[in-house]
């Protein structure tokens, strides 16, 4: 009783100390509290045969029948497929990107070179995804892109690319890992900068190179971080990104890159089977959910680093 006792004490006299800063946060705590929280309610309608006009208490009950109706939908298997092979495909590609950039630019000594390069590859992150996908789409048209007029000189035929639906994982990849790999890498580069001068002295005084330097300095101290931004990325591994899979997605590559994310758009905002697309995007959460424990769980036994 009496720790117990003190233990109050002790945290009451932590928050009056630090009321200015509590008041401080709480514009943010009541936004998401606001925006992110109480929306949740709305995953009622998954479990309803829900209709705008009777809202979310009026309408009936309808238990678990949406998420059978998905699961036995033909479009669950490659809704599924596309999401799990996009995502993993721009996991492998987009995750181990950074790290490499950021270790090329940390053995840079010309400092403007190397102010150059950053920025060079920053930019590509503040294009809009609307702009990109326009992009991609001019480049890559086989009768007027750029690509194809430049192969053209040379007797080259260039195919069309965004009408192949075994294409478009790799066109998304790799246009991602163009824009977002720089950008990602800045987490990276701070981890580096944050090491310790006197562990590249002692290895210099040891004859080391600047490979072994990488090998036994750089890459096991990004390592903490690198693990912490991996469990972030598992935990999102079901929710690709929707605007550019739509925005890039036609009938000729359809079957590749049908995704979750756009499947639940057509379905709620397009049909307006609103249970249903409820349904499917609670069940792709809880898959998330589900990763991001269980890598979580993995990486804490094999390394001691967890996001708790």
């Amino acid at each position: 009783m009496e720790k117990r006792r003190n233990g109050k004490a002790y945290a009451l006299m932590r928050l009056k100390k630090s009321r200015q800063l509590y008041l401080l946060m709480l514009p943010s705590i009541i936004i998401l509290v606001l925006f992110t929280y109480v929306p949740m309610y709305g995953i009622v309608i998954a479990f309803e045969d829900f209709s705008p006009a009777k809202g979310i208490l009026g309408s009936p009950w309808a238990g678990l029948k949406y998420f059978k109706q998905y699961f036995a939908s033909y479009k669950f298997w490659p809704t599924i497929r596309n999401t799990i092979v996009i995502s993993v495909y721009s996991i492998a590609v987009t995750f181990p990107l950074p790290i490499a950039l950021a270790l090329m630019c940390n053995q840079m000594r010309a400092r403007r070179f190397k102010k150059f390069f950053q920025v060079s590859t920053y930019l590509p992150h503040f294009i809009s995804t609307v702009v990109m996908c326009g992009m991609i789409i001019l480049f890559t048209s086989p009768s007027s892109g750029v690509i194809a007029k430049l192969l053209s000189f040379v007797g080259i035929t260039f195919p069309n690319v965004m009408g192949s639906a075994s294409a478009f994982p790799t066109v998304f990849v790799l246009s991602e890992a163009w824009q977002h790999v720089g950008w990602d890498s800045i987490l990276y580069i701070a981890a580096l900068s944050a090491i310790d001068p006197a562990l590249y002295e002692a290895a210099t005084m040891d004859g080391a190179s600047k490979w072994q330097k990488m090998l036994h300095i750089d890459i096991p101290l990004l390592m903490p971080t690198a693990s912490i931004m991996f469990i972030l990325r598992m935990g999102s591994v079901m929710s690709v990104g929707f605007e550019k899979v739509y925005l890039l997605q036609n009938q000729l590559n359809m079957a590749s890159s049908e995704i979750i994310s756009t499947y639940v758009y057509k379905m709620g905002l397009i049909s307006s089977q609103y249970s249903l697309s409820s349904a499917i995007n609670l069940f792709n959460t809880l898959i998330n959910l589900v990763l991001l424990l269980s890598v979580n769980y993995i990486t804490s036994k094999l390394q001691g680093t967890s996001l708790i």
